[in-house]
This record gives structure tokens, sequence and C-alpha cells, in this order.
């Protein structure tokens, strides 16, 4: 057993200011998984990252791109390409805090690929909206894709990307869309209520690629045990017909029922329980060869922090019991994180209006358990989006979308 945590202060230099999108959701990540421990079991390494060079980024991003993100922190009237926006605010050093990113997701990629470790995972990773000419959703280049083109590249025939971020994956689907080696499936709340807008269930692969992209649109308000049950219906399924020789994770917390941006209503437990279940595929599918990275999450002191250790816990070996105490010392840090006057005056880093406050414990108390998907006439809401991606992609991938055995 080893994995590979790619880890450096370097990558909280990715930072668009006062925006939801705030590096201390990863530097309270980090810090919680070393008060317990985590970083330090047996065949853990922790890595510095290092950034992708302009030839692994331009196997996805146009070089003009490129050069715009490098250019536009020089230039007070610069327009185009997705920057400069509310979403995607222009910072300094945009350039080399994004390859960072994109770099430490590759090392992650190569490391699981040559076997110097069965695992590894890039907390600070999962920019999963960036196009090939544009920036979006917070997202400057998709570090995932840089990574999985990677694999290719290394000689992988079958790569699956599973993303269970609350937003729909679209800049991955996007670029691998006509692609076969490449499985995408993500689990989002429905387009019709939130950002990007994609990941409809029709949206089911390019020419040549039929079937090789699964999209489950959830309703708003959907709970853990509908997330599940969705999830279950639809994922294991998918890549046991496919047989990737890698799993590939964006595992964006903002499913949380605390997040202030959507409005799912996952807790912690639910989110834990979902990292088990990829763990679980992975090890059946890929002899173990799991690919972690982070995402969204905008509960930044309630749930992001919680989730990922429990998510860096499970790929290092022995998951953390939900009962486990948080150490005061992260408490206090938290705190600091809250006071500290320099965060934009509380406003981009404050607890979610009626939250529970900074968290004792590793659990929202919630039992996640399910129950499987059956087939039938009517169901509740999630049933009905089950059946609706099944209908859609099951045929393509050989599978009866009526039979819950497949």
């Amino acid at each position: 057993m080893s994995t590979l945590v790619v880890w450096g202060d370097d990558l909280l230099g990715y930072n668009l200011g006062d925006h939801p999108l705030d590096p201390v959701r990863v530097e309270l990540t980090i810090a919680l998984a070393r008060g317990l421990g985590i970083l330090d079991r047996p065949g853990v390494r922790v890595v510095a990252p290092q950034p992708a060079d302009d030839a692994a980024l331009t196997r996805v991003h146009d070089p003009a791109y490129l050069e715009a993100v490098r250019a536009a922190p020089g230039d007070p009237f610069f327009q185009g390409w997705g920057l400069g926006t509310g979403d995607n605010p222009i910072f300094d050093r945009m350039h080399e805090a994004s390859a960072l990113v994109a770099g430490a997701s590759l090392q992650a990629a190569e490391a699981v690929w040559s076997g110097e470790v069965l695992r590894a995972v890039n907390v600070a990773g999962g920019l999963h909206h960036a196009m090939p000419s544009r920036a979006s959703g917070f997202c400057v280049y998709n570090d995932p894709a840089v990574a999985i083109k990677h694999l290719l590249d290394r000689g992988a025939e079958r790569v699956a990307y599973v993303d269970v971020d609350v937003h729909h994956g679209d800049g991955v689907q996007a670029i691998f869309w006509d692609d076969p080696r490449v499985l995408t499936i993500s689990l989002h709340e429905t387009p019709l209520a939130l950002f990007p807008g994609t990941g409809f269930p029709h949206e089911t692969g390019g020419e040549g690629a039929e079937g090789s992209a699964i999209n489950v649109a959830l309703p708003p308000g959907t709970d853990d045990a509908a997330w599940l049950r969705a999830f279950h219906a639809v994922v294991p399924a998918a890549l046991r017909t496919f047989r990737p020789q890698v799993l590939f994770t964006q595992c964006g917390v903002d499913t949380h029922r605390l997040d202030p941006l959507a409005d799912l209503r996952l807790t912690v437990d639910g989110q834990r329980a979902s990292y088990l279940s990829l763990r679980a595929l992975a090890d059946e599918l890929c002899d173990g060869r799991w690919v972690a990275t982070g995402g969204g999450g905008y509960a930044l002191v309630e749930a992001v922090p919680r989730a990922w250790t429990h998510l860096l816990a499970i790929a290092t070996g022995e998951p953390l019991a939900p009962e486990t105490i948080i150490p005061k010392a992260w408490r206090e840090l938290a705190q600091r994180r809250l006071d500290e006057s320099s965060i934009g005056q509380r406003s981009r880093l404050r607890l979610v209006p009626d939250g529970p406050g900074i968290p004792v414990r590793m659990t929202d108390d919630v039992n996640p358990a399910f129950t499987p998907w059956v087939p039938g006439e009517g169901g509740d809401a999630v049933d009905r989006a089950i059946m609706a991606t099944r209908r859609e992609v099951f045929p393509l991938l050989g599978l009866d979308p009526h039979d819950p055995r497949d």
C-alpha cells in the first residue's frame, strides 16, 4: 500500500482574491489531515508540486490561451478568453499558479501509472470547468484533463473520470467528447437550476465515442440516501462495462447541505460514503489505481476540510471513524482564519448563516444508508433522473436500462 499526496504551500497561490474559491479551504484541509496523523501514516509520501510545462498544458489548451493567461495580469485593460470576469478575475502570477495546480495533478497521475504508488491525491486540483481556449467557473487550466491526457500519452487505453462535484464536469467532458478511451461520468445538480447549464442525460459522447459520457442530473434537495441511490444505480455498472485501467475522480464538496452556492443536501457522512465506494471500485476494476482531486466546495470551514480529510484517510489506508474528535489546535487555527481582518473584512470566509459553527467532530451525525434503486413506474424525482440517464446511455454500453443487476 502506498499513496502520494502532492502538496506544498505554493498551491495556495491559486488565489482569486475576494472570491468564493478561497485557498484557505485547502490550507485547513491539510492542517486537519496533519493534525489527525493521516499524512504520517506508513506508505504515505508528501511531495512538493512541480508546474506543468507548456508541452503538457497545450495537450489540452490552445497555445494562444496560455499566452493570454500570462499576459493578463500585466494589462489593466485586458479582455477576453473568459478572464477578468466575476467568476474568473485576473490575479498576479495567474499562469504560474494555475500551471502548478495542473502539474500537481499530472504528478499524481504519473506516479500511479508508473507503479510508483497505488493511489495519489491532489486536493488543490479538480478545476474541471476550464475549456481549451477559455477560463470558466473559477477554473483557468483544466488539471484533470491535463493529467488524463498524460495518462493517454503514457499508453493508457481506458481511463474513467468520475465527477461528484455539484456542478457538471463540463470542461473534462468537452475535451474528451470524441475520445472513446475516456469515460466521463458526472453526478450533479440539474443544469436547469445550476451553472454551467450542461450535463443533461442525452449528452452521451461524440461520433465514434457514443456512450463515453454519462450524466446524472439530480433535483435540488437531493440528500445522502437519494444521491447514493443514484450513484449506485449508474456508476458501478458503467465502470464494470468500461473496464478502466485507472480511476480518476473529482471530489467536489459543494454537494454539502451548507454549501452557499448550490442546493443539494449531502452531509460529510454521505460524502465519506461516496469516497469509500470510489476506492472499492478502483480496487475491484483498476488493481487499486486511483487518482483523486478536490474540486468545488464553499462551506470553507464547516464542510470542505472534513470531507477532504476523510478522502485523504480513505486514500491512504484506514478510514477515519465518523465520530473522530477534531483537534483543538485545528479549531483554533480555523478561528484565527475567521478573525483575520485581511480576509476581505470576513466577507469571503465566514460561517454559513445558521450553520453549526466550527465543527467539533468529523461527522454531521447522519447515517448515509440508502435503499438500492429498483425500476418501476412512478418513483420520486431522483428515480426519474436515474431512469433518464439509464435510458439514454445504458443501451450504448450494452446494458439493460430496466435491469437493476446492470
